[in-house]
């Protein structure tokens, strides 16, 4: 996956959520629904980001960015901030 594709992943997740807030303001879903629902699209955010920022720093060193490969969501919610 290039960067490209990193990022329009990360634009659909966006408008996915934008979406889900929309359904459940108009009352076609639950607030469960949406909760849910906005968990996995928050971590499928961080999983995104951290991949690009990895695939850039690999780059920045004048490593192969295309060997860096999008971490476990375990792993990615796991970090220190």
């Amino acid at each position: 996956m290039d960067d490209k594709n990193v990022l329009d992943r990360i634009h659909g997740l966006v408008d996915e959520e934008h979406t889900l807030r929309q359904l459940l303001a108009q009352g076609k879903i639950s607030s469960d629904e949406e909760h849910a629902r906005l968990r996995e699209l928050e971590e499928s955010l961080d999983q995104c980001w951290d991949l690009l920022r990895r695939r850039r720093a690999a780059r920045d060193v004048g490593n192969d960015p295309n060997a860096e490969q999008a971490h476990a969501v375990t792993e990615v919610e796991g970090y220190l901030q």
